[in-house]
C-alpha cells in the first residue's frame, strides 16, 4: 500500500509538472539510494528497479554467503543457514539476492523519503521553469492577470507559472483587472531565493518589434528588416524599416491597407502614435524622414559632433518639435544625431520674439508657446486657434487674448 501511495505521488508530479520520464526515474533512484546509504551505510550492493508505467518499484539487496558465525556486516554478508532458508542450493562464496520490502523501513523513513522527493521535484520544476523562460527572453507571452498590486501585476501563464509585470514596465494608460488577458515580452529571468523570477515588459522596444512580427508576415519571413525602434510608451514611437526586395514597399507593408496592420498594434499599445519610416544610408534623407510629419527645407550636418541643423518653414516648426518636444527627441534617438530646429524667414520680413511681450503676456504662457516651437509673434499667428488649443495646455480664451496682443503689434 505504501508503495502504491508513493508511486501515485510521483505520477501526480509527473503529470502536473511535465517532468520527462528519464528525469523522473533518475530522481526517484537518487532519492532511494540516499535513503539506503543512511540506513545501511552504502547503496553499492542494492539494485533499485523502478517501473513508472506499472506504478511500482523494487529494491533488491546482494549479499555474499559466508559460514555461520563469520558474518561481519549483515548488510553485505549472509550466514549460510539463512541463505539456505531462501534456497537450499546456496553454497559459501555465492551471492544471494533478496528483495527488501519498503514497508519494513518504517513510517518515519517513508515520510522522510516523501519529503525529500517533494523537495527534489519542486527544485527540479523551478529549474525547468527558469530554463524554459531563459530560452524565451525576447518572446511575447500571453497570460491571465491573477493579482494587481500597487507596484506590479502577478500574471499566470497557461501552465500556472507566475510572471511579474512591474509598474515601470507598464504603459502609463494600462489598466488591468483580475481575470484579464494580457500580452507582454519576457525581458529578464533570474533566480531569487531559489525561485525563478520572470519579469515581463510592455514598454520595451522589443515588445513593439515582436508585435510587428506578428502583424506583418513580411517581417516574420525576413523580407522586411526592422533597423531600429525608439518609443515613449503610450505616447509615440518611430520605427525604421528596410527591405532588400525592391518590389516590396516596407512602409506600406507595415501600415497595411487603410492602416489595417498597424491598427492592431496601436490598439495593443493604448493608442500610441507609430511613425514607420523607410531606412536609408543617406543621412540627410534619414533625418528628414525621422522628423516626419514635418517637411524639411534644408539640413546642415556635423558628423564629428553628431549634430544636425534643420531648417523649416515657420508653419512646420511645431510639427517637427511635437508636443513637449517629443517628435524631435525621438528623431534624435532614431538617427543618433542631436537635432536643432531653425525657422526659415525672409531677411526683410520683420518679426518680434515672444520675450518682447513679457510685460503684456505672462511668462508661463510664453513658455507654453515656446514648448511647441513658437518663439516669435508671427510663428504663433500662423497657427489657428484650434491648433494652438490642441498643441498646448492653454484655454481658448487665453489664446484669443494672446493673438489679440500679437496682432496689434503688426497693425
Amino acid at each position: 500500500m505504501e508503495n502504491l501511495n508513493l508511486i501515485e505521488t510521483f505520477s501526480e508530479f509527473k503529470e502536473l509538472k511535465s517532468i520527462d520520464r528519464a528525469t523522473m526515474i533518475s530522481v526517484l533512484e537518487d532519492v532511494f539510494r540516499n535513503m539506503l546509504q543512511k540506513m545501511y551505510g552504502t547503496d553499492e550492493n542494492f539494485d533499485v528497479i523502478i517501473n513508472i508505467d506499472k506504478g511500482d518499484f523494487e529494491i533488491w539487496r546482494n549479499r555474499e554467503v559466508v559460514e555461520d558465525g563469520e558474518v561481519e556486516d549483515s548488510n553485505l554478508q549472509i550466514a549460510l543457514s539463512e541463505a539456505k532458508k531462501i534456497d537450499e542450493d546456496y553454497e559459501v562464496g555465492e551471492e544471494v539476492t533478496d528483495e527488501v520490502k519498503f514497508i519494513d523501513f518504517g513510517r518515519r523513513a517513508i515520510l522522510a523519503l516523501r519529503q525529500n522527493l517533494t523537495a527534489r521535484i519542486l527544485d527540479l520544476e523551478k529549474s525547468n521553469i527558469y530554463q524554459k523562460y531563459r530560452d524565451r527572453i525576447g518572446e511575447i507571452v500571453t497570460g491571465e492577470v491573477y493579482q494587481v498590486w500597487k507596484r506590479e501585476i502577478l500574471i499566470l501563464d497557461e501552465e500556472g507559472n507566475e510572471l511579474i509585470l512591474p509598474k515601470s514596465e507598464q504603459i502609463p494608460s494600462d489598466y488591468f483587472r483580475k481575470g484579464d488577458s494580457i500580452r507582454a515580452v519576457v525581458v529578464k529571468v533570474e533566480m531569487r531565493n531559489n525561485t525563478p523570477l520572470i519579469i515581463l515588459s510592455r514598454t520595451s522596444p522589443v515588445f513593439l518589434e515582436r508585435l510587428f512580427e506578428l502583424e506583418v508576415p513580411e517581417i516574420f519571413d525576413g523580407l522586411i528588416t526592422i533597423k531600429k525602434i525608439v518609443r515613449v510608451p503610450g505616447e509615440r514611437a518611430k520605427v525604421a524599416v528596410e527591405s532588400y526586395d525592391e518590389r516590396i514597399d516596407p512602409v506600406g507593408a507595415c501600415v497595411g491597407m487603410k492602416g489595417s496592420r498597424i491598427h492592431g498594434i496601436v490598439r495593443e499599445l493604448k493608442n500610441e502614435n507609430i511613425d514607420v519610416i523607410n531606412f536609408t544610408n543617406n543621412l540627410q534623407l534619414y533625418i528628414s524622414r525621422a522628423l516626419s510629419p514635418a517637411k524639411i527645407t534644408s539640413i546642415k550636418i556635423n558628423e564629428e559632433k553628431k549634430t544636425a541643423e534643420v531648417y523649416l518653414k515657420p508653419n512646420e516648426v511645431s510639427l517637427a518639435i511635437g508636443k513637449g518636444g517629443l517628435n524631435i527627441r525621438l528623431a534624435g534617438q532614431l538617427t543618433g544625431y542631436e537635432i536643432d530646429v531653425f525657422r526659415e524667414s525672409d531677411e526683410d520680413e520683420e518679426d518680434v520674439t515672444l520675450d518682447e511681450f513679457s510685460d503684456e503676456i505672462e511668462g508661463w504662457i510664453i513658455d507654453e508657446l515656446k514648448a511647441i516651437g513658437c518663439d516669435t509673434a508671427k510663428s504663433v499667428l500662423e497657427l489657428s486657434i484650434t491648433d494652438l488649443v490642441k498643441r498646448t495646455d492653454l484655454e481658448e480664451e487665453t489664446i484669443q487674448e494672446v493673438l489679440k496682443i500679437l496682432k496689434a503689434e503688426f497693425e
